[in-house]
């Protein structure tokens, strides 16, 4: 199966999980039709735009940073973040994420459930 961009879903959430501006998010696939995936996204902050602390209880998400720079917060912990490195966090462990350059942040978000 291949799903073309022009068909995927788009959305801009305002103050995801509590966070600063907005967060463009493109749905790469319909997760209700998969098993044991809750996501799977193209998100993009803007520079200061950020997705607010939340858990991850019985699932493991995964952040893919595909361009640009900013500070994940892992647990309590202040972490930089750039293009190609890969945040996980599951478990019952929290994240929350920031775009502190200034050109956009660019990740690809997967959740997996178990």
């Amino acid at each position: 199966m291949v799903i073309e961009r022009k068909d995927m879903k788009a959305e801009v959430r305002e103050r995801l999980r509590g966070g600063e501006g907005n967060t463009e998010i493109l749905h790469l696939v319909n997760c209700e039709k998969e098993k044991n995936i809750r996501m799977l996204a193209e998100m993009t902050l803007q520079p200061g735009c950020s997705i607010g602390t939340h858990n991850h209880d019985s699932e493991t998400e995964y952040y893919i940073i595909l361009s640009g720079s900013g500070i994940i917060n892992d647990n309590g912990a202040d972490a930089p973040v750039k293009t190609g490195d890969v945040v996980i966090t599951g478990g019952g462990s929290s994240h929350s994420l920031c775009n502190t350059g200034d050109v956009p942040l660019v990740l690809h978000a997967v959740i997996v459930t178990y």
